[in-house]
Parts: C-alpha cells; sequence; structure tokens
C-alpha cells in the first residue's frame, strides 16, 4: 500500500552568531506498510516523526528518495487520487469553530468529490463508530477537548480512505475518547485498510501495532513486532526496551 526508499528531509538552522548549519530531520528512512496492518512509529521528542509522516503523507517533499502509494500492484500517481487514498490527522489541525461536526463533514465530502447521498450515509456511519451522535450537530468551538479530536479524526476519515496515517491522536485525551480511537484503528485494520501510528503511548502501542518502527535522531535504531523489540531490547517491558534502543548511540549515528 505504501512504499518509501531512503527518506532523507534537511533543514537549515540558525546556530550561535547567525551561523547557518543544515541537519537532516529525516536521514535515510525506508520503509512499507501493508494493507491490513497497524505499524507504529516511535520516538523521542525531536527524533523527525512528525517530519516523517508528512514526507508518507504527500504533504512535505522529501530532499531525496521517494514514497510510493499503491491500488493493488499499480503505483497511485495523480495528486487527486493520492489524497484521496490517504486520511492524514496531523497534532496541530485547526478546525472551523464555527461549524457544526456535521457541517465540517460534509464540506469535507464534497471536497472529496463524493455524491450527496454517500456523504450522509458515511456521516452517520463515522458518528457512530467515534460515538458521535450526541455532539455532532454542537458548534466545534463548543466541544470539548476529546470531542474535537473526534472532530477532528472524523475528517480523515470521511472518505474512507485505503491508508491512514496519524500523529499522536490520542495524545491529552480522557480514556473513553481515547478508547474509541483505538477500537476504530483496530477496526479499519480488520476491514483491509492500512494505518501507520505515531504515539508516546507504550501500551497503546502494544496493543495496536502488529510492527514497531522506533526512531531517533532521524534513523531508524530498531523495527519488528513487540515480542522482537523485546528480544532486542532484553526485557518484557517495552517502554524499557525503548529507553534501551533509544540509549544506545552507536545504534543511531
Amino acid at each position: 500500500m505504501l512504499e518509501a526508499n531512503n527518506l532523507i528531509k534537511t533543514f537549515v538552522r540558525n546556530e550561535k552568531h547567525n551561523v547557518k548549519t543544515s541537519f537532516n530531520a529525516v536521514n535515510d528512512i525506508s520503509l512499507k506498510v501493508n494493507l491490513g496492518e497497524i505499524v507504529g512509529i516511535i520516538g523521542p521528542n525531536g527524533a523527525g516523526k512528525t517530519t516523517l509522516l508528512r514526507m508518507l503523507g504527500c504533504l512535505m517533499k522529501p530532499t531525496s528518495g521517494e514514497v510510493k502509494i499503491y491500488s493493488g500492484k499499480e503505483i497511485v500517481k495523480s495528486e487527486k487520487d493520492i489524497k484521496k487514498s490517504i486520511g492524514y490527522l496531523s497534532g496541530n489541525t485547526k478546525l472551523y469553530g464555527r461549524l457544526s461536526t456535521r457541517e465540517l463533514l460534509t464540506m469535507a465530502g464534497n471536497i472529496y468529490g463524493m455524491e450527496t447521498s454517500d456523504i450522509k450515509k458515511r456521516i452517520d456511519m463515522v458518528s457512530d463508530v467515534l460515538n458521535m451522535d450526541s455532539f455532532i450537530d454542537n458548534r466545534i468551538e463548543k466541544l470539548s477537548t476529546g470531542q474535537t479530536q473526534r472532530a477532528s479524526i472524523s475528517r480523515c476519515i470521511i472518505h474512507n480512505p485505503m491508508l491512514y496515517i496519524f500523529d499522536e491522536p490520542t495524545l491529552g485525551l480522557d480514556i473513553l475518547s481515547s478508547n474509541a480511537i483505538v477500537d476504530f484503528m483496530l477496526k479499519e485494520k480488520e476491514a483491509g485498510k492500512a494505518v501507520l501510528y505515531s504515539t508516546h503511548y507504550m501500551e497503546e502501542a502494544e496493543k495496536l501495532c502488529d510492527r514497531i518502527i522506533i526512531i531517533n535522531k532521524g534513523k531508524i535504531v530498531a523495527e519488528g513486532t513487540v515480542d522482537e523489540l523485546k528480544n532486542e531490547g532484553g526485557s518484557d517491558n517495552l517502554r524499557e526496551v525503548f529507553g534501551n534502543l533509544v540509549g544506545r548511540e552507536e545504534d543511531w549515528v
């Protein structure tokens, strides 16, 4: 479904005395995500996770390397079809506060070129899955943090994409809102969708992910199933494994 080869993203930053230096936020990363699979991306703050996800979602052009989106065995080439294939959730998405979630979803459906009857059916389905019936007609500016996050996620899934790219979707949410999102991801996996999922919560990653990719300083330091990572990291605790793997500097320089 998604394949990335040798992705590099270089930025320029200002050092002391206005000296400009370049650095690779993402440094030669290759990965694949298959249909019917949830792949987790974990790493410390500043590891390059968000930059990587933006390139994978075709929202940011890599300095070098390539991203391929597949439909069956064919590469999706048109920008319009690529956007229809992906549901992307960033951590800082801003919604139109004066709209209700239903109005937001109707607008999103129109942007994706969906038929009016399909939009209405899809809104009902999404509202049911994300438990939004009680607030779907309320203004977004009046919603709680958890409700707003579910509204934001609903915008990303209204067009029924085959690939989800979610950047820390449950950060700061209460347990009920987090559970609704986690349950949705598991159902989408069972429906044959592909999910790329960034999170800081190790327990969440362990529950959700078929494979986990750990990155630090723009590089992959470990990749595998939870059991494989535990064996490599020398612990039965994924959080401890993460600390062991990220802490070994020789793994990522």
